[in-house]
C-alpha cells in the first residue's frame, strides 16, 4: 500500500523525522546502498520535490511531505530473504533482497512526483522525472505513424492503490510489434523501475522482462511531444508477464499550488511498477487491503 500517500495509510517502521542527524544518515545510506546512482539520484530529487511542496504550498498535507519511513522485514542476511521498505507521500520502495539466489526485485515501487520542475533553494533546477519523461518520448518517437496510432488507441490500465490487481493488457501496440531497436528503448524506459540497482541486478531483470516481451502491450494517451508548457501530460501503461508499469498524470494539484509552478498533469504524476509474477518475492499472496499496511507479514499489500 506504499503507493498511497502518507496521509492515508500509515507508514511501517521508523519515522526519518524521528531520528537523530547520525540516524537519518545511516538511514539514507541504507538506501543510498541499495540503489544505483542514478536511481538514488531520482529519488533524491522526488524526496525534494515534496520538500518544495511542504516549504511553498498551501497544502493541508504539507506537514506531511517531508516525512519519510524506513522499515525492514525479516532479519537482514546474506544467505536468506529479507526486505527493506523506505516511503513517503510520493515515493515508496520495496527491495526484496534474496542472499540465496543473490537477487534484488523492487517490486512493488511507487515513483510519484509533484512538482515535476522546480529551482530549490541552492538555485539549482531540479526535474525529478526528466529521464523518464526523456526515455518515454525517445520511444513514443522512434515509433511509426502508424505503430503510434494502434498505442495511442490503446487502453491505458491503472492498478488501482488498495485493490487486486489482474494486470489486465488490453488493446494496443505490443512487443511483437517493434523493431529490435524499438524493443531495446522500450526496456530503456521499463528500467527506470526495473533496473534500480546494481548493474548485474538490472540486467537479469531486464532479461527476465526481455524473454516474452512480444506479449508485452504498451498504451499511451495524453500529448504526444515532450513540452510541459503545454497540455494536461502523459498516461501509458506496460503489461506483461514479468512487468506492469502503469504512469499517470494527476489532473488536480490537491491543493498543492505554489505560484510559478506547474502542479498538476505535467507536474503531478503518480507510476507503480509491479512483477505479476514475483511481487514481493512471492512470498505474499495479493488481497485488497482492509486496513493500513505495512510489508510481508505486515498487513495486506493490496495494490
Amino acid at each position: 500500500m506504499v503507493e498511497l500517500p502518507i496521509t492515508f495509510v500509515e507508514r511501517a517502521g521508523l519515522n526519518l523525522a524521528d531520528l537523530t542527524d547520525e540516524q537519518k544518515t545511516a538511514a539514507l545510506t541504507v538506501l543510498q546502498a541499495l540503489l544505483s546512482d542514478e536511481a538514488y539520484q531520482t529519488v533524491s530529487d522526488i524526496m525534494a520535490g515534496d520538500a518544495y511542496l511542504s516549504e511553498y504550498s498551501s497544502s493541508t498535507d504539507a506537514d506531511v511531505l517531508g516525512q519519510y519511513h524506513i522499515a525492514f522485514f525479516g532479519d537482514p542476511s546474506d544467505t536468506s530473504a529479507w526486505e527493506v521498505q523506505f516511503g513517503g507521500h510520493h515515493l515508496g520502495i520495496n527491495a526484496t533482497l534474496d542472499g540465496s539466489t543473490d537477487a534484488i526485485t523492487f517490486a512493488p515501487t511507487h515513483l510519484g512526483v509533484q512538482p515535476a520542475d522546480f529551482t530549490d533553494d541552492s538555485g539549482t533546477e531540479v526535474q525529478p522525472f526528466e529521464g523518464i519523461y526523456t526515455d518515454a518520448f525517445a520511444f513514443f518517437d522512434s515509433l511509426t505513424a502508424e505503430q503510434q496510432a494502434t498505442l495511442t488507441s490503446g487502453d491505458v490500465s491503472m492498478c488501482a492503490p488498495g485493490d487486486t490487481c489482474d494486470f489486465e493488457t488490453g488493446a494496443g501496440l505490443t512487443g511483437a510489434d517493434l523493431t529490435d531497436e524499438q524493443k531495446q528503448l522500450l526496456l530503456e524506459l521499463i528500467a527506470n523501475w526495473a533496473g534500480m540497482a546494481d548493474e548485474r541486478t538490472t540486467a537479469d531483470a531486464l532479461a527476465k522482462i526481455e524473454a516474452p516481451l512480444d506479449e508485452t502491450v504498451i498504451a499511451w494517451s495524453g500529448e504526444t511531444v515532450y513540452d510541459m508548457t503545454t497540455g494536461d501530460g502523459i498516461n501509458f501503461s506496460i503489461s506483461g508477464p514479468n512487468v506492469y508499469i502503469a504512469f499517470q498524470a494527476q489532473q488536480g494539484s490537491a491543493g498543492a499550488d505554489v505560484s510559478g509552478v506547474t502542479t498538476s498533469g505535467w507536474g503531478h504524476v503518480h507510476t507503480i511498477y509491479r512483477d505479476p509474477s514475483n511481487d514481493y518475492a512471492d512470498s505474499v499472496e495479493q488481497q485488497a487491503a482492509t486496513g493500513l499496511a505495512g510489508g510481508p507479514g505486515g498487513g495486506a499489500p493490496g495494490a
